[in-house]
């Protein structure tokens, strides 16, 4: 079992930056991607960046140049710093981790999710 928990969400301006923080504990040491979701009123559920083990990345269209993800091993923890924020951003944040087989997911797991509002 892998236990995540997220902090740093905010009611923010827009153009305004947050950073959201992710704490890994358990049995870490099978996961090899982690990332973050966001699901906003009404939508599914979205993947907003991923970092794999090897310090690869992936990032929705949407926030490219906007947001980076990050993480720190030596802490067991993973950043999102989001900049220029839009009213769009707006969603609940999950925190995930994975782990996959080649590229197929075998399993993961979520955090409770951190709320991030930005006014316009």
């Amino acid at each position: 079992q892998v236990q995540l928990v997220e902090s740093g969400g905010g009611l923010v301006q827009a153009g305004g930056s947050l950073r959201l923080s992710c704490v890994a504990s358990g049995s870490i040491f099978s996961i090899n991607a982690m990332g973050w979701y966001r699901q906003a009123p009404g939508k599914q559920r979205e993947l907003v960046a991923a970092v794999t083990n090897g310090g690869s990345t992936n990032y929705a269209d949407s926030v490219k140049d906007r947001f980076t993800i990050s993480r720190d091993n030596a802490k067991n923890t993973v950043y999102l710093q989001m900049n220029s924020l839009k009213p769009e951003d707006t969603a609940v944040y999950y925190c995930n981790a994975a782990r996959y087989y080649s590229t197929s997911l075998q399993y993961d797991y979520w955090g409770q999710g951190t709320q991030v509002t930005v006014s316009s």
